[in-house]
């Protein structure tokens, strides 16, 4: 691996300008800490602080992270002031907003409408909720979004299958696929096996977590038994040469999220994550957020850390977007806009091949 590199002027006014495209970023791990302040005040609940900076020791992840769980731990707070209409619509806006202040392109934002239904909204109305806050924000801020449905590992086959089925419902106005999430190592690929068999005869594309807290294994089964088309993650790929030359063979594009890999464990440090190596040995790789709050992450802060201590260049990343746009779940004429418009970016900023 390369030794760490200068963040240079040039390479920041180049980021900070390129077209940018999220496939990978949850709608719970990305709200604003100001808002959580200011549903709570809307909706009389209590704080454990009264200001935004006060509630980010709740809602980001520790310094000391350690695993996927604490990770994931930091979820359950946000969860409570997402209960209704009114605020999955305006957080789903506002992820929209900070994405494209970024010049963010093109998001797929994923949610679990099972985790919205405490105060009785049904699982088609949380949808419904989370696509017009999207919808809302195409319209003031000028990007692309779509949705993508999450299944959890730990719910039920049941409750699951209510999950797929109200995605289904929206396939086609604003949900583009559906997901697997939770915890990987408790819950392996291959327990929704069925599950996702359904999902296949529902006409829904699928992505699925694995290859984060679990061995590549999980990655085999998600392509093979759970028809994924993309793997979430995907870090551990390398540990088996046959599970990396399947991936390759079939090119599922790997939606990798540095920074939370690195808060995860997913990897110990820089000097051992595989994005590079991945690219270099042809595999479809794209860069996201993951979570923007909880991982305290932009997309041009991942592509610095990648600059900076991976040793990738300014090309590269644009070729990392440009797999993005190709593996997005989207309409192919609207698809084929997008790319047009990263095309021209590209060349009015002289970037390249890497």
């Amino acid at each position: 691996m390369p030794d760490d590199k200068p963040w240079t002027a040039r390479q920041e006014k180049l980021i900070a300008a390129m077209p940018k495209v999220d496939l990978h970023v949850h709608l719970d791990g990305s709200v604003r800490p100001e808002t959580i302040v200011e549903l709570a005040a809307e909706r009389g609940l209590t704080l454990p602080a009264g200001n935004a900076e006060g509630l980010l020791p709740y809602m980001r992840a520790p310094e000391d992270c350690r695993s996927l769980q604490t990770y994931l731990g930091t979820f359950a707070f946000v969860l409570a002031f997402l209960q209704d209409g009114e605020a999955l619509e305006r957080v789903a806006y506002e992820l929209a907003g900070q994405a494209a202040g970024e010049n963010c392109l093109y998001m797929e934002v994923r949610f679990a409408p099972q985790l919205h239904t405490g105060q009785g909204l049904s699982l088609e109305a949380v949808i419904g909720h989370v696509i017009r806050g999207l919808k809302r924000g195409e319209s003031d801020f000028g990007i692309t979004a779509r949705a993508i449905v999450i299944c959890m590992r730990n719910h039920g086959a049941e409750d699951n299958l209510a999950v797929l089925e109200a995605a289904a419902h929206w396939q086609g106005r604003g949900v583009v696929a559906v997901d697997l999430a939770g915890d990987e190592a408790c819950y392996p690929a291959g327990l929704f096996a069925p599950l996702f068999r359904q999902a296949g005869k529902l006409g829904l594309p699928v992505t699925i977590h694995a290859g984060e807290a679990a061995g590549p294994d999980n990655i085999r089964e998600a392509i093979v038994n759970l028809g994924a088309r993309r793997i979430g993650h995907g870090v551990r790929i390398r540990e088996e040469r046959e599970v990396l030359e399947l991936v390759r063979a079939a090119r599922i594009p790997l939606e990798m999220c540095p920074i939370s890999n690195l808060q995860t464990r997913a990897v110990a440090d820089w000097a051992s994550y595989p994005l590079r190596q991945y690219a270099e040995e042809g595999l479809l790789v794209t860069v996201n957020t993951d979570n923007r709050t909880v991982s305290g992450t932009t997309l041009a802060l991942e592509y610095r850390k990648l600059i900076e201590h991976c040793g990738v260049s300014v090309e590269a990343i644009a070729g990392f977007v440009r797999n993005g746009l190709h593996a997005a779940f989207i309409e192919e004429p609207v698809k084929q806009k997008l790319l047009r418009q990263f095309e021209a970016a590209c060349l009015a900023l002289k970037l390249g091949a890497d």
